[in-house]
């Protein structure tokens, strides 16, 4: 079982382990699992890196993200030159139909418009654009438009789940309903959680995931200081 201040430490050290990221750059604050990241970093991608990190600890149920992107005066790019470096991210990479994209970009905030067959798709889209300088803000707007009316094959879902060795044989219920899949069940971390949604997400024809497990880790829960 780990206190408050074990969680919280932990956190710290993972985010400072990270090359990109300078030590004492994110503060970090926990409670019952929940951890508060707050600081100033110089690029979007330092601000998804320390995200990424944090739910992979141990114990972390939930990730409140307060971290601002202050680009330096001299890296400052203009929403014109930051559009046009999106848009190569994106044509470079052959898994994304760019075509079927829209970018809207206002002072360093990028939107990402349109509609994909698949979650990968998205997913890489998010990715792409992430590592582009001079973004402080990425939304992604991205909507799943499935070509297939048919719906999801619930078997095949729960099937994926279980033996993703990640799960460790936890007991997580697949509700469908047409193209929409809803996850419930208990399981021990952030990872195993996006795990499972990620498997449902690879399910042809799925168009939401509606992610309702609950993170239980070890079944204890974190203690007050």
């Amino acid at each position: 079982m780990k206190t408050n201040l074990q969680l919280q430490n932990e956190v710290q050290e993972a985010i400072n382990w990270e090359p990109l990221l300078k030590p004492k750059q994110n503060t970090v604050e926990a409670f019952e699992g929940i951890i508060t990241l707050s600081g100033i970093v110089e690029s979007y991608i330092k601000k998804s890196i320390a995200e990424d990190v944090t739910k992979k600890i141990a114990g972390v149920k939930a990730v409140v993200e307060k971290i601002e992107v202050k680009i330096n005066t001299e890296d400052e790019k203009s929403d014109v030159e930051i559009a046009c470096d999106v848009l190569r991210a994106l044509k470079a990479n052959t898994s994304i139909p760019f075509d079927r994209l829209q970018i809207e970009v206002e002072n360093g905030h990028v939107i990402l418009d349109g509609n994909l067959e698949w979650n990968y798709q998205r997913n890489a889209a998010q990715k792409a654009a992430s590592n582009i300088d001079g973004i402080k803000v990425l939304t992604n707007n991205i909507i799943i438009e499935v070509i297939s009316p048919d719906e999801v094959e619930k078997a095949a879902i729960e099937q994926a789940i279980a033996r993703n060795w990640a799960m460790n044989n936890h007991d997580v219920q697949v509700y469908v309903s047409k193209n929409e899949v809803t996850l419930h069940g208990i399981v021990h971390s952030f990872y195993q959680k996006e795990e499972a949604e990620r498997m449902s997400w690879n399910a042809p024809g799925v168009r939401t995931v509606k992610n309702e497990i609950i993170i239980d880790y070890a079944n204890n829960k974190v203690d007050d200081i």
